[in-house]
């Protein structure tokens, strides 16, 4: 549905209030807008990589671009930065990022490839931005902080950190919105590569998308099974939300980076937006930091 190619397109939103497609281009530096009504992208340039955006309550976005938490003003496309993290490690940037039920922005971080396929390992960490906007550490020693998404009934907190190729179940305390006892629920299949972002369902059924996988998969939290694969026309799968008017479509983002130039020749959709019809299920509206 989005023809305009992304170099590394993520962390797709859905914006009811603008029926609009929210997502990031990391690697362009850009948070974009899709309206399926006129067809139109609209993007905002940043100075960082944007690693997630998520909607604000009060209009306009937040954001985690190199290693800060931001606001973004759709309108004015101004940037003020709420906190800066991990000053010390300047290879990193954040990665993916969500808010939880009670509205508060967790988003992860990773490090950059210092040469192709080359990165410094466990240096990634999963952070929590409150509303009065103070900022806890989740998780330490991560890879690649990647996809998450919180149960239905608020009680368990799912993450993927990439380079363990699985999605592991946390339990979560709504209240505090702290973490613990982590349980591995589902390691991916060797065809299924490498997992990236993630989203749940009405039904409480997780959707992974797996990067150069060329798909994405549906996963059973209760009993840790797949239980469907949806493939796409491209392999660098990266991302996938619910929206639509009534969450019964799914939008899945991918890249072009990473595709050598033969690949690329072959591979005509890479980095385009899709949209998933008929999968019988719907997904629910996405959380609002609150702030």
């Amino acid at each position: 549905v989005v023809k305009e190619k992304n170099r590394m397109g993520e962390c797709p939103v859905w914006e009811e209030r603008e029926s609009a497609l929210v997502y990031v281009d990391i690697n362009s530096q850009k948070v974009c807008r899709w309206s399926p009504l006129t067809n139109e992208v609209q993007t905002v340039s940043l100075d960082a990589r944007v690693g997630s955006v998520a909607l604000r309550q009060c209009g306009g976005y937040v954001i985690a671009l190199g290693t800060r938490f931001a606001f973004l003003d759709w309108d004015t496309q101004a940037v003020s930065t709420i906190i800066e993290l991990e000053q010390d490690k300047p290879n990193n940037r954040f990665n993916d990022g969500k808010v939880d039920p009670k509205g508060r922005f967790f988003a992860g971080t990773m490090a950059e490839e210092t040469a192709p396929g080359v990165r410094a390992r466990r240096q990634g960490a999963l952070y929590t931005l409150f509303p009065d906007h103070s900022v806890i550490k989740q998780l330490d020693q991560v890879d690649i902080s990647n996809g998450l998404d919180w149960s239905l009934d608020h009680r368990t907190f799912f993450h993927i950190d990439s380079l363990a190729y699985a999605v592991h179940a946390f339990s979560y305390d709504v209240h505090t919105g702290k973490i613990a006892c982590p349980k591995l629920l589902y390691h991916l299949e060797k065809e299924e590569r490498m997992p990236d972002g993630m989203c749940i369902d009405a039904e409480g059924k997780l959707w992974v998308a797996c990067i150069d996988g060329g798909r994405v998969i549906r996963v059973d939290p209760e009993t840790g099974k797949k239980i469907q694969t949806v493939m796409l026309p491209t392999p660098r799968i990266t991302s996938c939300c619910f929206g639509g008017k009534d969450y019964s479509e799914m939008y899945v983002t991918s890249a072009y980076d990473g595709l050598d130039e033969t690949t690329l020749a072959k591979e005509p959709h890479a980095g385009e937006i899709f949209k998933i019809t008929g999968l019988g299920v719907k997904g629910i509206p996405q959380n609002f930091y609150a702030a």
